[in-house]
């Protein structure tokens, strides 16, 4: 399978150096540990010294060796490792490379001091971190392939060609999904099954059944609240919400459904037998949701817009036509208050 679900950056990166290092990245590839002095203290030449650490570093961050140029390693690697190893002139790295035997002597020395495993010793146990986490999460296979990478660079397991992996990625990628369209198919009836292929059959106007279902109401008006309620308790007769789904991760389902609610009948008619009974199941069980949201966001909308702000205008008009009593009942009162205080002035007085 060829490779092409795979990004430039993606090719560009796998098993060599893209750019430059960070200093995080030096310092957590490339800083020299207790059994690498070790190693390294049993080369004489600076040269090997050099180029052993350079090639330590790089399997370490890259997951590879750089095959017959070792020492094709941006500068930054070099001048961080001639500062530990206290060489004074990086260029006798240049003298590494002569002897291409050397190299892989000291690539099958790391190898064994250090653990390194070849992709066939450990793909299968690859197959199976790839297999969870295409069954638990609804990653795309750049993610996958990228997660793999970081696994087997993790887990000391060479990289292989980009190709072989790609590959494994796609296939077991692809079986996962299969194993989840299977469960999901073969949970729904075979006459609700039925009921949800007519779904996909055009109508008058070029739409499907499912086209009509999935547009949500748009009048604002007691006609269209009551449309939205018909169409809530169309899709609940369509019985995808009493099918006890199997052990798939919701997840699934839920990307499932975001493709049924989004694709055109035509595209989800192409699809396997299984991959469509199980995205539909899928989009009718989302579809009973989103239809009673919409009836309950109309009705809403509806009491908002129309009949409270309808109740608030007349109680401001019948507020408004009490104003010119409320007016006179004021005068008197003011009259009547000025009386008082009169009548008590006058009293105190005498």
């Amino acid at each position: 399978m060829p490779v092409e679900f795979l990004s430039e950056g993606q090719v560009a990166r796998f098993g060599r150096f893209a750019a430059d290092p960070s200093p995080v990245e030096l310092e957590r590839f490339f800083r020299l540990d207790g059994d690498a002095w070790r190693l390294v203290g049993s080369k004489r030449r600076d040269e090997n010294r050099l180029g052993f650490a350079v090639q330590w570093g790089t399997v370490r961050m890259v997951g590879a060796f750089l095959g017959e140029n070792p020492t094709a390693v941006p500068a930054g690697v070099v001048a961080f490792a001639c500062e530990q190893l206290g060489i004074a002139d990086p260029s006798c790295l240049g003298a590494y490379a002569e002897r291409s035997k050397t190299a892989y002597e000291h690539q099958w020395e790391i190898r064994r001091e250090c653990g390194y495993r070849e992709f066939a010793a450990g793909e299968r146990d690859l197959r199976t971190f790839v297999a969870a986490r295409a069954w638990a999460c609804e990653d795309g296979p750049r993610a996958l392939f990228d997660r793999a990478v970081l696994w087997l660079i993790e887990h000391r397991v060479l990289l292989p060609g980009i190709t072989v992996l790609a590959r494994l990625v796609a296939e077991v990628r692809a079986g996962e999904h299969e194993r989840v369209h299977e469960l999901l198919a073969g949970a729904v009836p075979e006459g609700l099954a039925d009921r949800h292929e007519a779904l996909l059959v055009v109508e008058g106007a070029r739409r499907s059944p499912l086209d009509r279902l999935r547009t949500g109401p748009t009048n604002l008006s007691g006609r269209g609240l009551a449309g939205a309620f018909e169409r809530a308790l169309e899709v609940k007769g369509l019985g995808a919400g009493a099918v006890e789904l199997p052990k798939v991760p919701p997840v699934k389902v839920a990307a499932l459904a975001r493709y049924g609610l989004s694709a055109n009948a035509a595209a989800l008619r192409v699809l396997s037998e299984r991959r469509r009974a199980a995205t539909l199941l899928a989009t009718v069980r989302q579809l009973e949701t989103d239809a009673v949201d919409d009836a309950l966001d109309l009705f809403d909308l509806l009491m908002a817009t129309k009949l409270l702000a309808k109740a608030e205008r007349l109680g401001a008009k019948a507020k408004l036509k009490t104003l010119p009593g409320l007016r006179r009942a004021a005068v008197k009162i003011a009259r009547r208050s000025r009386c008082c205080w009169r009548s008590r002035r006058q009293a105190v007085v005498r």
